[in-house]
């Protein structure tokens, strides 16, 4: 994006590629972050036992101390489907809500009335 930019704006490319660089860096510091076990808990959906279990394995590297334990994001083991975004309780009311017409004369009515039929 920046390159085709330049022979246009050269300072907003260079503006381009700064946030770019930065946006990397901070993705690259985010992944070497060590997490304690409750963060970990939380981020990854396992319980601190399994996680504990983890580590004391050798399964995942710990990046604390044996007293204090701690797991880098980018050796955080995610639980599969946690983070998924749940249905918003809103979509399935509207869902539920929104019913096909049965008939062309029902749809002129909805039509008539704006949908508030």
């Amino acid at each position: 994006m920046a390159e085709a930019l330049r022979p246009y704006a050269p300072p907003a490319a260079q503006a381009f590629e700064v946030a770019a660089q930065e946006l990397e860096q901070s993705l690259r510091d985010s992944e070497l972050e060590a997490l304690t076990l409750e963060a970990a808990e939380v981020e990854s959906g396992y319980s601190l036992a399994h996680l504990r279990r983890l580590i004391r394995e050798g399964s995942v590297p710990n990046a604390g101390t044996k007293e204090d334990p701690r797991i880098l994001r980018k050796h955080l083991p995610r639980k599969p489907g946690h983070g998924v975004r749940p249905k918003l309780a809103a979509e399935s009311i509207a869902r539920a809500c929104v019913q096909p017409a049965s008939s062309p004369s029902q749809v002129v009515r909805a039509v008539a009335s704006g949908g508030q039929q």
